[in-house]
């Protein structure tokens, strides 16, 4: 194990955000929220009117340089919500100042990028979260409550469906949306808190097949893809994916087929139980009603939660969920994926470190 800077206990935490655009809103909610143990005291952005709309919102320090501002502030920990493809370098220039890193989902864009986060951040001595927060959806977290309980018994069969909408404006409305290098397709933008479940609610991938089409979208990337999945356990599955769903969001859905149990969950983002059968039936069934929820936004409503498990992570009281090593687990499947659907073949993961 590698050893962390102590642990913070006698004041609130100090948070520093890189990129001001779409996603940082949920981070700013989420951290005031925790406002009793945390503060947002340094935010950066290259887009001097989302910085501006930043800072009165934050009232923190701005900054258009990442590098200027890691000379100045005091925050113990830095979030990057910039591209995907930006977080590499930015996550090691972080960790080489001394402090902890919380990057959005995809970590990176490239297998051997997430590698180096991760091998920069244990160097440096820094913790690197990755955002996982739908993985603190109610939904989900009785699912996977289930699964590791056994209910299932043996799992046979897995189907995950992602039928969700993004039109040729939202590729438009930034530069880096829709390329390789900064962004990923369907699979690593939209619908990569669905590839993280098939490994943290099912268990390690054996190997995957996929194919990948941009069958509408004037993008570099897909906006379309299926993959058949075979786990080490046994199990099968599939995923399909598309942002082509007319004329909106229609399915975020996770079926489970078990030998004694199948359960489905549905709605717009896995926000509604559909289906909940178990040969043993359990006290705790009956509260799966209060379980579903409204969604007014795919994002869910896990951040402020997510970010309880990194304050009390940082303050000594917890271990982190969702570590960069977790965040590889998902990259890896991506990654495979994509190789997989270039390539024409079966990859059979763990992929060569």
């Amino acid at each position: 194990m590698h050893s962390f800077p102590p642990a913070i206990t006698d004041r609130k935490l100090r948070f520093a955000l890189v990129g001001c655009g779409r996603i940082a809103q949920n981070h700013f909610t989420a951290l005031k929220q925790h406002g009793n143990r945390a503060d947002i005291v340094s935010i950066c952005d290259n887009d001097p009117e989302a910085l501006a709309k930043a800072q009165k919102e934050t009232g923190a320090k701005a900054y258009t340089s990442l590098t200027q501002m890691l000379k100045e502030t005091d925050a113990d920990a830095v979030i990057l919500t910039t591209p995907s493809g930006l977080h590499p370098a930015q996550a090691i220039e972080v960790a080489a100042s001394g402090r902890h890193v919380i990057t959005e989902k995809p970590m990176a864009t490239r297998w051997h990028d997430g590698l180096r986060m991760v091998r920069a951040c244990d160097e440096a001595g820094v913790r690197l979260f990755v955002v996982k927060q739908n993985r603190r959806n109610a939904t989900l977290q009785l699912l996977k409550k289930a699964v590791d309980a056994e209910r299932f018994g043996r799992i046979y069969m897995v189907n995950m469906n992602v039928f969700w909408t993004r039109p040729q404006e939202y590729y438009d409305s930034a530069a880096w949306r829709g390329t390789w290098e900064f962004d990923g397709g369907a699979l690593m933008n939209q619908a990569s808190h669905y590839i993280d479940l098939l490994d943290w609610i099912i268990g390690p991938v054996e190997s995957l097949q996929a194919y990948t089409a941009t069958l509408a979208r004037n993008i570099e990337v897909e906006d379309t893809a299926v993959m058949n999945i075979k786990w080490r356990s046994g199990a099968l599955g599939s995923m399909n994916v598309t942002m082509l769903t007319y004329p909106k969001n229609l399915e975020g859905s996770i079926t489970v087929i078990g030998e004694k149990g199948t359960v489905r969950i549905g709605g717009v983002a896995v926000n509604e139980i559909q289906h909940w059968e178990f040969a043993e039936t359990l006290p705790e069934d009956a509260d799966i009603k209060n379980a579903n929820y409204q969604t007014t936004s795919v994002y869910g409503f896990g951040h402020p939660l997510y970010y309880d498990n990194v304050i009390h992570t940082l303050c000594g009281e917890a271990d982190a969920e969702t570590d960069g090593r977790e965040g590889l687990k998902s990259l890896e499947i991506l990654i495979a994926a994509y190789l997989s659907a270039r390539d024409g073949k079966r990859i059979a993961l763990p992929l060569d470190y």
